[in-house]
């Protein structure tokens, strides 16, 4: 097998692996099942506590 070979498998499922990852986590952010998770998150350092974390 030749270098160039192995750049260009190296490359392309290097592409197809990271657009079906962003492809997940898209599809993970936005599902209208995890809104109330990621609004909480948002939201917690807003929570009005006076006192440390504990």
């Amino acid at each position: 097998m030749e270098h160039e070979f192995w750049v260009f498998l190296s490359k392309s499922w290097g592409l197809l692996y990271l657009m079906v990852f962003f492809v997940a986590v898209l599809i993970y952010t936005l599902r209208p099942s995890n809104r109330k998770t990621f609004d909480d998150a948002a939201n917690s350092i807003l929570d009005e506590q006076d006192k440390p974390c504990q």
